[in-house]
């Protein structure tokens, strides 16, 4: 027997029973349990508030998903459930999909039944490693690993749009420079860089920082300084710091096919949890 199911926006009495229901899949739901804690809570230049929805059956919690960072529903939802919060993620006229692999069907199913079409959409492998399997590489000769600053923002442009061009995304610097660098501003203090040759050589971001979990993005280097250990000595100080704050886990994903980051991040001692799909839409 189907149930009656409601779906509205969460009130801020139900965020621990939200949280409660997401710590079932602490990794593959760490994105919601951002946008759960986040919700009242002001957020960056550039950057969308948290808008979280619930599935109620009578006074119990059936589900959560968000519409805003991005949309997201949280693992394991059962068919009823996904099925009520379609005509809510649909009304989303712009924005990004990101979900393991067998949900984002029937949701980018419902996206393109209202006309939205792909500007980006690919599969990732999502990684992660806890505290005790953790292998650190330290930072090679001539290799300076440190917190990013504000003097920094410049060369953090310029490595948020090449990656933007390397994954073929559409690039925010052309039509709004100003707004592109209050985004890229609002996040230097997520940043880990590594200098290498007196200038900044890779970047990456901690944009969730959780006892759960912390997540990594917008992990980048340089072209010309690839293959000279960058990328692990900036990973490995980002896993350093999430550790020493108490995060039960750090994870990430790798476009499938870039054989190289796997390589990399399982030598750190990253482990594969969960296969993504990624679509950007509008």
């Amino acid at each position: 027997m189907s149930r009656k199911l409601t779906v509205r926006r969460l009130r801020a009495r139900e965020r621990d029973a939200a949280l409660e229901r997401l710590a079932a899949a602490p990794r593959e739901n760490l994105l919601l349990v951002d946008a759960v804690q986040a919700l009242g809570a002001g957020s960056l230049p550039g950057e969308a508030r948290a808008d979280v929805l619930v599935a109620v059956d009578g006074p119990d919690l059936a589900g959560v998903a968000s519409l805003q960072p991005s949309l997201a529903v949280e693992a394991g939802a059962d068919p009823e459930v996904l099925a009520a919060f379609l005509p809510h993620l649909a009304s989303v006229g712009a924005g990004l999909l990101k979900v393991g692999a067998d949900t984002a069907e029937p949701i980018w199913r419902a996206l393109r039944r209202v006309g939205r079409r792909p500007v980006l959409d690919r599969y990732e492998t999502a990684y992660a490693v806890a505290p005790r399997e953790v292998r650190g590489a330290p930072p090679g000769p001539g290799v300076q690993v440190r917190a990013a600053r504000a003097d920094d923002l410049e060369a953090l442009v310029q490595a948020a749009r090449a990656s933007l061009r390397e994954e073929r995304r559409p690039d925010p610097f052309e039509g709004d420079p100003e707004g592109f660098r209050r985004w890229v501003a609002g996040r230097v203090r997520r940043a880990t860089v590594a200098e290498w040759e007196g200038a900044l050589r890779f970047v990456g971001y901690a944009d969730v920082q959780r006892r759960e979990g912390w997540l990594l993005q917008g992990v980048f280097t340089w072209p010309e300084a690839r293959r000279r250990g960058l990328a692990a000595a900036g990973v490995s100080e980002l896993c350093r710091r999430a550790l020493s704050a108490g995060a039960e886990h750090v994870q990430l994903a790798v476009v499938e096919g870039n054989t190289p980051a796997e390589r990399l991040y399982e030598r750190l001692g990253f482990r594969p949890f969960s296969r993504l799909r990624t679509i950007l839409f509008a």
